[in-house]
């Protein structure tokens, strides 16, 4: 990829490091409540309110199908509010904040008379993940237009993606410790006032934009006039669907199949963030050797291989899975670090920047959401009719989430990554060989002259 916006004023002003935490601190309360959304959520309402499986798998799918197809809608929005101003853009991002927090506690919290009668509950679930999922997407795709306007060479947007996704770590290492060490109430809190205090600090990062001014003039399918984008969503979605498998079953797997304390489900947690969040400098340090797509198919072998070691396990290996959790977790570092900064560089050499971030980040948040639904709305409903229910120590249906659980992903994971070099490593590799002799032979015409 070329780096056409590398030299722009603005972006000598956006890689400080102040710039970098203030941008990136919304990545905190964001991954905070992602972790309950997408991974506590599901067995919160099995267990705690004895929701069916199917009828969760299929309240999930509808809730997050809307979720997925109204993404390009908000992100024609944010382009729409780019192009008034960036303060236009901060409101917004404000109210969505609000509507949020509201959401998030209402979807955990129902009251007594909801929990008690079951098609309450399921149309409370359903309005309640609406609202939160509509609010989440929406301050989640202002968020990174931002970021990918701030342009940059592929090390530049590395590291800032990187702040990003390096202190949305943080918030989900808090996300999975705080509700068993303070309590499910205490840690909403304390993700409300995180959520404040990250958008005040975003505000202050308002100064790197005053120089950009976005048209929205596009539709809403531009990203898809380029051939680079629709390659880079195919790698994202199989790759996305082969990690939103696991991360929907894992306490499942943790609960059963391990038959793990309760208390160590934080540990398990806290492996897989805290080494996917240290394993950030190795990412940007192999992405300076190796470049992006290269480093992303790396990551994408490494849980290859930590999978297919988790197929052994079985009651009482936590020491191991917790080993597989801490490997599971440098993996999910490139997922985090690598395809959004790629997908920058695809909008910067589309000559989008500045114009049309929100739609292409709408488009990359329904594929995300579209990941997410399909794993909560197939992979739980299919456990159902294998024999697998919370709670059972029956062999075949434990050996039922085994399967779901580990060779799915790699099935997956096996095609994403023959995907990502057949699709964008191996054409580039193509493209240099032939370019090398015209480049060579332009420097000897040049040292010549």
């Amino acid at each position: 990829m070329t780096n056409s916006s590398a030299n722009s004023p603005t972006d000598q002003r956006a890689f400080t490091g102040s710039n970098g935490w203030r941008y990136g601190l919304l990545g905190l309360p964001l991954a905070f409540v992602a972790l309950p959304l997408y991974v506590i959520l599901p067995n919160h309402y099995a267990r705690e309110f004895g929701m069916p499986l199917a009828t969760l798998g299929l309240v999930l799918l509808l809730a997050r199908l809307f979720d997925a197809f109204i993404d390009p809608l908000l992100g024609k929005l944010s382009d729409k509010l780019f192009a008034r101003s960036a303060k236009a853009v901060l409101a917004f991002g404000a109210l969505a904040g609000v509507f949020l927090a509201l959401g998030f506690v209402l979807l955990f919290f129902p009251p007594l008379a909801v929990r008690q009668q079951l098609p309450m509950l399921i149309a409370w679930a359903a309005a309640m993940l609406l609202i939160t999922y509509a609010a989440y997407s929406a301050l989640s795709i202002a968020h990174q237009s931002w970021g990918a306007m701030l342009g940059g060479t592929e090390a530049q947007r590395s590291r800032l993606v990187a702040w990003r996704e390096g202190l949305g770590l943080i918030g989900v290492i808090l996300a999975s410790i705080l509700p068993v060490a303070v309590g499910l109430i205490a840690s909403t809190a304390i993700f409300i006032i995180a959520i404040f205090v990250a958008w005040t600090a975003w505000t202050q990062s308002v100064k790197p934009l005053s120089s950009l001014k976005n048209t929205a003039t596009h539709s809403i399918f531009k990203p898809f006039q380029h051939i680079t984008f629709k390659r880079l969503l195919a790698v994202f979605v199989l790759n996305g669907i082969a990690s939103a498998v696991p991360a929907t079953l894992i306490l499942f797997f943790v609960q059963d199949r391990l038959q793990a304390p309760k208390q160590m489900e934080a540990a398990f947690l806290g492996a897989y963030f805290v080494c996917a969040g240290l394993a950030v400098p190795l990412w940007l340090r192999l992405i300076q050797r190796l470049g992006l797509a290269k480093s992303w198919l790396l990551g994408m072998v490494l849980s290859i291989v930590v999978f297919a070691w988790a197929i052994q396990l079985g009651s009482g290996d936590t020491t191991a899975f917790i080993v597989i959790c801490a490997l599971s977790g440098i993996a999910l570092s490139a997922d985090l670090t690598i395809p959004s900064a790629l997908l920058a560089g695809v909008i910067a050499d589309a000559g989008d920047r500045g114009r049309a971030e929100g739609a292409y980040f709408g488009w990359w948040n329904f594929a995300t959401k579209l990941n997410l639904a399909l794993a909560a709305g197939l992979t739980l409903p299919l456990l159902g009719l294998m024999g697998y229910t919370p709670g059972t120590q029956q062999p075949q249906a434990l050996t039922a989430l085994t399967i779901v659980y580990c060779l799915v992903p790699i099935a997956i994971k096996l095609v994403a990554a023959l995907t990502l070099y057949l699709l964008m490593i191996r054409p580039n590799q193509v493209k240099s060989v032939r370019v090398e002799p015209a480049e060579t032979l332009s420097q000897a015409q040049e040292e010549r002259g």
